[in-house]
This record gives structure tokens, C-alpha cells and sequence, in this order.
């Protein structure tokens, strides 16, 4: 059982040892933190700072956890970043810049700039995880990316206490990457993110099933909500909900290779998912490669691949994140001896 070890003026919640972080990750993965605890504001984390066996532990901050799989017990003082608040920061006659803690429920931040009638996000709806993990992922959907519209992020430096503001051209944004997942990972934990939001927006139809989808529900001209609703029918028709089932959500990244080899595997798979990205590179759909290869819907016990989306492992109830994870390893390996590919994963192992 967790038990308290101290508690600071301006801490709502305490520190406390041999936590279970089942609650906190969506695999739900039920491993203990050394140490753990909440943080709602950027004065708790300077004074947290302060405790005498801070600058000695190592640190693991959590959003939502969407985008970990726990494999063993965390060695670390585990913080969980509850920063919330949603502002305008400014306006002009183009934009409006917008920025949200944290600590917020990413897709509730997509709603609130959707019902607000700004424009951008809206292919990103329903993405699990917290507004600080976006800028950390690049995340992604149906076309767009977050670096699209992302402005600057604030974060402070856990070794010193210092706020950085990190521009666009800062973050070394990349394919599910940034500068926060390798050169500066780990010595951050960020506190708000901002995005310039056009006032003349153009919708993004035109990738994936969101325009047949907008066919089906026979609307012509869509909206920003109308997009999003397309985006949530999608996502809820091929994904499953955390809360019912354990998953991450997409556990490998779409590989991109050059053009040459999309015409070799052509040549031996002539219904291969793939969609061009420049003129010599080209993506290849990890889903239908997985699916392909024989390992959509397979179960083993209470773990497997989802019987809807091959992207997608899941932990029915009970598994150990270690059965994942060679599972995981064992999709790798097969997919790599079928088609040449080497896939990556796109979740942190922890």
C-alpha cells in the first residue's frame, strides 16, 4: 500500500511511495512508482523541486497516459501533470493564438476550439492523452499534424527550475518525433502549449475515410464539427475505448520507405496501403502490413492484437506490460522477414 512521505504548502496532493499506476496509463498496466505524485500548478512543481531527494530520483512525467507501456516497476518519482486553464492569448485580424495546459484532456481542447468555431484541429479529435504529450509526439491524424499549428510551448527545466519557451522551429518536429523525445528527454516537463489558429480555414477532407464518411451522413458542405464527428465515427468504429479495453491507442509507426521500394512491393503485393508523401519517399500503412501478415484479432490469453485495427495491442485484462512488449517484438520480427520492413514502435516502453 502507497503511504505518505511528506507534504508541501502549495502540494494538493502528497508524495507517496509504492503507488500502483494502473489508474494512470491506458493499457492499464498495474506496476508501483517508487514515488508519486500530482501537480495542478507550476508553483507546486518549483517547490517539489525543493524536496531533498528530488535532484537524486529519477523523474517520469505522466499526462494521460496513452502513449506508455509499463514493463516493470518505475524506479522514479513519478509526476502526474494535472495543469489545466484554456486562454486566448491573442488575436489578430488572421488568427486567434490559443493556449491550454498541460495537463488538459487533449480532445476536450479540440471541442472547445470546434464549439468556439476555431478551426485546425479537427482532424486530431478523439486522440487520447493530455495537451503537453502533443507537442512531445507530433501527434498526428487524417492528414494533419500538431506542428501545423503549433506557436511555442512553455516548459521547466527539472535540473535547474527555469521556464524555456520553445518555439516551432525549436522543437525539431518529425514523424511522431521532437526534440523532447531524444535530445531533451527527460529534463522537461511541460506546462502550457499555444497554437495559431487560422480565421480562414480550409478543411482537411481529403485524407483517409472522413470524405466517404461526410458522404454517408450526406453533408455536403461540412463544417469544423461536421469533420470532427466524421473523425470521432471513424476513430470509435476501428478503435477501442481505453476504458473498456487496456491499448495505447496506435502502437507502431507507419514506416516510411523510398518509392523504389513501394514499386518492389508492388510487384509481390499489388493492394498495398501506402500513400506518397514526397517524390521519392512514400508511407506505407503499418496496419496493413500487420493485418497481411496474419496477426490482426489474435489473442493470446488475456493480450493480443485488436480484432479491428492491427495498429492497435491490447491488454484484455490482467497482462503484464512484458507480454506486450514481445509481442510487439514478435509482430517486428515477422513483419520485417514478410516484407523487408522494419517497424517502429511508436509507444515508450517504460
Amino acid at each position: 500500500m502507497p503511504f505518505i512521505l511528506t507534504t508541501f504548502e502549495y502540494m494538493l496532493e502528497p508524495i507517496v511511495e509504492n503507488q500502483s499506476l494502473k489508474p494512470y496509463n491506458t493499457f492499464g498496466i498495474d506496476v508501483p512508482a517508487k514515488f508519486f505524485t500530482h501537480v495542478k500548478k507550476t508553483e507546486q512543481l518549483q517547490e517539489l523541486m525543493e524536496w531533498k531527494r528530488f535532484r537524486d530520483e529519477n523523474k517520469l512525467i505522466l499526462g494521460g497516459g496513452s502513449n506508455v507501456l509499463f514493463t516493470q516497476k518505475q524506479n522514479a518519482l513519478v509526476i502526474l501533470n494535472e495543469i489545466k486553464g484554456i486562454n486566448i492569448e491573442n488575436e489578430d485580424e488572421n488568427s486567434w493564438l490559443i493556449s491550454a495546459g498541460s495537463g488538459e484532456n487533449w480532445h476536450e481542447f479540440v471541442l472547445f476550439c470546434i464549439n468556439n468555431n476555431y478551426g485546425g484541429l479537427e482532424n486530431l479529435s478523439l486522440i487520447p492523452g493530455s495537451v503537453g504529450a502533443g507537442p512531445m509526439q507530433n501527434i498526428g491524424a487524417y492528414g494533419v499534424e500538431i506542428k501545423d499549428y503549433f506557436e511555442w510551448l512553455d516548459a521547466l527545466h527539472l535540473a535547474t527550475g527555469e521556464i524555456h519557451r520553445f518555439y516551432n522551429k525549436d522543437c525539431h518536429f518529425g514523424y511522431r518525433e521532437s526534440i523532447f523525445k531524444n535530445k531533451h528527454k527527460g529534463e522537461y516537463i511541460i506546462l502550457k502549449v499555444a497554437y495559431r489558429l487560422p480565421k480562414k480555414h480550409k478543411l482537411n477532407t481529403g485524407y483517409g475515410a472522413i470524405q466517404q464518411e461526410l458522404e454517408r451522413l450526406q453533408i455536403d458542405n461540412p463544417t469544423i464539427k461536421d469533420v470532427s464527428n466524421a473523425v470521432i465515427k471513424i476513430r470509435q468504429s476501428k478503435l477501442p475505448d481505453p476504458n473498456k479495453i487496456g491499448n495505447s491507442g496506435s502502437f507502431f509507426k507507419n514506416p516510411i520507405v523510398s518509392n523504389q521500394k513501394v514499386e518492389e512491393l508492388k510487384s509481390k503485393f499489388p493492394n498495398l496501403a501506402y500513400y506518397p508523401i514526397d517524390d521519392k519517399h512514400s508511407k506505407i500503412a503499418a496496419g496493413w502490413l500487420i493485418d497481411q501478415d496474419g496477426w490482426k484479432g489474435k489473442t493470446f490469453g488475456n493480450y493480443g492484437v485488436h480484432k479491428n485495427q492491427a495498429l492497435v495491442l491490447v491488454n484484455y485484462g490482467g497482462a503484464e506490460g512484458k507480454q506486450i512488449l514481445e509481442l510487439s517484438t514478435k509482430i517486428i520480427d515477422s513483419v520485417k522477414q514478410k516484407f523487408g520492413i522494419t517497424l517502429e514502435r511508436e509507444v515508450n516502453i517504460s
